[in-house]
């Protein structure tokens, strides 16, 4: 049950009381910056097929971040990029299923966090929980043009906000009072949320504007709708699993659907807004070097430079490289052949998957194989 505390009515009053009180924003509830950093210890420290149902006249382009159908409004409309949580203490997660793209990166302790960036967010009443920012978050945040929505940052998160690198909405700055809210589900902090409503409010804060500037890039390209890339010199591989420690999560084909299932903790990954299975139509492993920053236990993850990786669609996997020139540049993704790679339209999972773990990797060509 989400907190109303405070009516719309009371808003002019509570901005004026915000930056010291972050009382209600949206109707809902939400915590001081100061409770907030005490929780997280930070200073230490519908989905995008649904788009295609659109009345076939307002289709006006291919989404930015599917290649899928958008009205001509979600077409001209930048991103937005949410931090979330993923750990057993915040389960059920909200509109994963929405987002264009899911970013899974590893984070201390050998957790993982999730950013979903979205073509739109109109209607989502709740998306969450929103956690806290790390650096290479911001900047896969930047290379989308996202407004990037966090609860708290690391202290090098922090320097690296400071710089203006990324448009942001932050749950302990002076806008968290109306940008988010809290409910009863969980225990701080696994229970902060944001909603269309809520970002809205943020981008009003700060005076954001969410026009896509006319040189925009895209981020991926896709195959054309008369297209489809099957992979087909690629190696069968219709279960996938990830090193990752905590949640030991792991893919599954379903050639049905030409979707990838993800389960973890043992089960199925459930988006919580309508009870369906996390699914992604194509998977892309981008394999990093990694340390600690100095005296800290949190990660650096530099992605300027380039690698190695994996691309996985339609039940194939193929190697891959990456290459980004610079801090402000879009990640791109080449076959071995040097001809970068093309996406079905649908959902992407990229998976930061530390250098030093690869090799611990798993693929099997069946999910009988796997379950074998």
């Amino acid at each position: 049950m989400k907190n109303h505390i405070v009516s719309k009515a009371l808003k002019p009053a509570i901005a004026v009381l915000m930056a010291a009180t972050l009382i209600v924003g949206c109707g809902k509830e939400a915590e001081t910056p100061a409770e907030e950093e005490a929780v997280e210890e930070i200073t230490d420290e519908v989905a995008p097929e649904a788009v295609a149902e659109e009345e076939e006249e307002d289709v006006s382009g291919l989404s930015h971040l599917t290649g899928l159908p958008v009205s001509e409004d979600v077409y001209n409309k930048r991103p937005i990029a949410c931090m979330i949580e993923n750990t057993k203490e915040c389960l059920p997660q909200y509109r994963l299923n929405s987002a264009g793209v899911v970013y899974e990166c590893p984070v201390e302790g050998s957790y993982t966090r999730l950013m979903a960036v979205f073509d739109d967010v109109t209607g989502y009443d709740q998306i969450g929980n929103v956690r806290s920012c790390r650096p290479y978050y911001a900047y896969i945040a930047r290379e989308y043009d996202a407004v990037y929505v966090h609860f708290g940052q690391s202290i090098h998160g922090e320097q690296l906000l400071k710089t203006g690198i990324v448009q942001h909405i932050n749950g302990v700055g002076p806008e968290g009072g109306i940008a988010f809210y809290r409910t009863d589900e969980h225990a701080a902090p696994h229970n902060a949320y944001t909603s269309d409503e809520c970002i809205q409010e943020g981008l009003d804060f700060h005076g954001y504007s969410l026009d896509l500037p006319e040189d925009y890039e895209n981020h991926f390209k896709f195959v054309s709708k008369d297209n489809e890339n099957t992979l087909s010199d690629g190696e069968d591989c219709q279960v996938i699993v990830p090193y990752y420690f905590y949640n030991h999560p792991w893919y599954e084909y379903d050639p049905e659907t030409k979707e990838y299932k993800r389960f973890q903790f043992g089960d199925a990954q459930i988006d919580n807004v309508d009870g369906s299975q996390c699914t992604a139509v194509n998977l892309i492993f981008q394999n990093v070097d990694s340390s600690l920053y100095e005296q800290t236990q949190y990660l650096n993850i530099p992605l300027v430079g380039s690698g190695k990786g994996t691309f996985f669609t339609r039940g194939k996997m193929v190697p891959i490289t990456w290459k980004k020139d610079s801090d402000t540049s879009i990640t791109h993704y080449y076959y071995e052949n040097g001809e970068e790679i093309q996406l079905n339209p649908g959902r992407t999972w990229v998976s930061l998957m530390q250098n030093d773990y690869v090799d611990k990797n798993e693929y099997y060509a069946t999910v009988e194989e796997y379950k074998n």
